[in-house]
């Protein structure tokens, strides 16, 4: 049976993850157990740019009141972890992490000159490169790209998503992306797909390498099909999207897979209208996930193992607007979760809202400095290599 690109390119589902994942699981197949120790990244990305004053909240700030006399949020309400400084009242499971020392907080990350467009600051994020610098590569995947050069193991990453974000996209090495291990092997297995991948007889080059990748995304799909039910957590997981998603990672984690990052989104915090709803929602959906999937890792002993991470592509401004909403901001909060954190709790200041860039807030920790911290200090990688430059290292790992 011949098949020409056109036809080749509509399969659909799986041309997809083929070309996002051409081989990194095929050095997986002969069994090797991963055993505690081998640190694993969760990032949780806050698609939208989500409010950070209404997430990590200045209660005793009276200029945070005066500027969101509908939107803010009274020290009665929030789930108060000094004096000073409250949770959102949807972030119950957080308020416990940061109880038991699990939490950390890091104010005014950001970077120079931003950026408020919602895909150039993804992209500035992603690819971790300065506001007027485009590069077509990711952190996490030159990360890929720089811990197998000559290896006949490769470190692989996981989205659980449909599409992969450019913040694993490497040079020669790629995340894989999909939703459900089932419903990739399910497709992968399908009649049709077997057949085309056993009629092959294209010479044409581009067709052949494709016919390639999909024959190896075919082994692949079956290995972690099997792999994710190795370990089948036992865990309750809430029935959201987040819930399902780090329930699959758990079972990831738990298995022989030897994945160092997984990568998964939460969103959309875009609250220009009716901010209240939308974030009370997105956070009572994403504590139900984190409350889960933390007491999972305990359980099973993989807590000291594990370092979760969330980032937004920019905050929000520090004056509400008309329609009880905020609009596009700049600087803004990322939490960290681990029992392997060094430092635990509120890291540094909370936002100075006397000082504003015309009516923003001004960012004093770069978010390269974050990446160049986890790449050193978790993932044990050459940071200066995978950023191209050199940044400070926190010391919350």
């Amino acid at each position: 049976m011949l098949i020409k690109r056109k036809e080749f390119l509509q399969l659909g589902t799986l041309a997809t993850a083929s070309m996002m994942m051409p081989k990194f699981l095929k050095a997986f197949e002969k069994p090797m157990m991963v055993p505690p120790g081998n640190k694993v990244v969760v990032v949780i990305q806050f698609s939208g740019g989500n409010d950070g004053l209404n997430t990590v909240i200045p209660v005793r700030n009276d200029i945070y009141y005066r500027e969101r006399p509908v939107l803010g949020i009274s020290k009665d309400k929030s789930l108060l972890l000094t004096e000073e400084v409250g949770l959102n009242p949807a972030l119950e499971a957080f308020k416990t992490l940061y109880d038991d020392g699990s939490l950390a907080i890091l104010n005014n990350v950001g970077y120079p000159n931003p950026d408020r467009s919602h895909f150039r600051s993804m992209d500035i994020w992603q690819s971790a490169s300065e506001s007027n610098v485009y590069i077509q590569t990711g952190w996490l995947g030159r990360y890929l790209d720089a811990q197998c050069k000559g290896c006949d193991k490769p470190t692989q990453a996981v989205e659980l998503d449909d599409i992969l974000s450019m913040a694993l996209k490497g040079e020669d090495n790629k995340g894989l992306a999909f939703k459900d291990p089932k419903k990739l092997y399910n497709i992968s297995n399908g009649r049709f797909i077997k057949d085309v991948n056993a009629n092959h007889t294209s010479s044409e080059e581009t067709i052949d390498y494709l016919y390639k990748t999909m024959s190896a995304t075919l082994s692949s799909a079956k290995y972690i099909y099997e792999q994710s039910r190795v370990h089948p957590t036992s865990q309750t997981y809430p029935n959201t999207e987040l819930g399902k998603d780090l329930k699959t990672i758990a079972s990831l984690i738990f298995s022989d897979i030897n994945t160092k990052v997984y990568y998964v989104s939460l969103g959309s915090f875009d609250t220009h209208v009716n901010q209240e709803n939308q974030q009370k929602r997105l956070f009572t959906e994403l504590s139900d996930a984190v409350k889960a999937f933390t007491t999972d890792l305990k359980n099973n002993g993989r807590f000291d193992d594990v370092l979760m991470m969330t980032f937004s592509e920019f905050g929000r401004r520090v004056s509400q607007n008309a329609s009880n909403g905020t609009d596009h901001g700049t600087a803004n909060n990322m939490f960290f979760i681990s029992s392997g954190l060094k430092e635990k709790g509120i890291l540094n200041a909370m936002p100075n809202l006397a000082d504003l860039n015309q009516g923003d807030l001004k960012h004093n920790v770069d978010f390269k400095a974050v990446y160049a911290t986890v790449l050193n200090k978790w993932l044990a990688a050459d940071d200066k290599l995978i950023l191209g430059n050199s940044y400070s290292h926190l010391n919350f790992i």
